[in-house]
């Protein structure tokens, strides 16, 4: 297996070189932000929770032994930290504000290009924001598999890592994220989903 440099750094966190968390900061900040405002939809939150996620690093570090990659023990902190601020925020009943900016944008990436009237472009908009709000309403396991594997790019045995669960249950935990995504979309009132191109839309979790 080729090794880690992420792992490698951890090891010399673990051991005394407390610099070296810095360079890990530096490294997966960015990652760990856009994973964290996908999840929980609110950008300055996000960024407290990734602050929160490398504090835990840290203080975790003597726990740290190299069984996977550095990657999926960071998410997995991440995502423990994620379930916890919904489960906090639906005790409070508060309402956040979405931030609907840069994720948009890249959501956007995900629709298929068309040659958009003012009509097809202010429809596709609305699409992106409905998508948006399908992924929030996925369960924990089937959310973050989700994110990880369209975003984050990690492998289903990386997943399977944060998860902490078999190989097939993340295949079957994907399947089942693209199918209520799926089904959530095709049942909205928009009426680009009901077009003949609605198909293109509700495929862009198909892969």
């Amino acid at each position: 297996m080729q090794a880690d440099p992420d792992a490698e750094l951890m090891l010399r966190l673990k051991n005394g070189e407390d610099s070296i968390l810095n360079e890990l900061m530096t490294r997966w900040e960015q990652s760990l932000v856009a994973f964290i405002y996908r999840y929980i939809g609110h950008q300055t939150d996000a960024l407290d929770l990734a602050q929160e996620t490398f504090i835990r690093v840290y203080e975790t570090r003597h726990l740290y032994t190299v069984q996977a990659k550095f990657s999926t023990w960071l998410f997995a902190i991440a995502a423990n930290l994620c379930r916890n601020y919904l489960r906090w925020r639906q005790r409070r009943r508060e309402s956040v504000p979405e931030t609907l900016d840069t994720e948009e944008a890249e959501l956007a990436e995900y629709v298929q290009s068309l040659d958009d009237s003012p009509d097809q472009a202010a429809m596709r908009s609305e699409s992106i924001s409905l998508i948006k709000v399908a992924i929030d309403k996925l369960p924990h396991d089937l959310k973050t598999a989700l994110l990880l594997y369209e975003y984050q790019s990690l492998s289903y045995a990386e997943i399977s890592s944060v998860l902490k669960c078999s190989v097939k249950a993340v295949e079957m935990k994907l399947y089942r994220a693209r199918q209520s995504l799926r089904e959530g979309l095709l049942r909205s009132d928009l009426r680009y989903f009901k077009s003949p191109k609605a198909a293109s839309i509700s495929s862009i979790f198909a892969n």
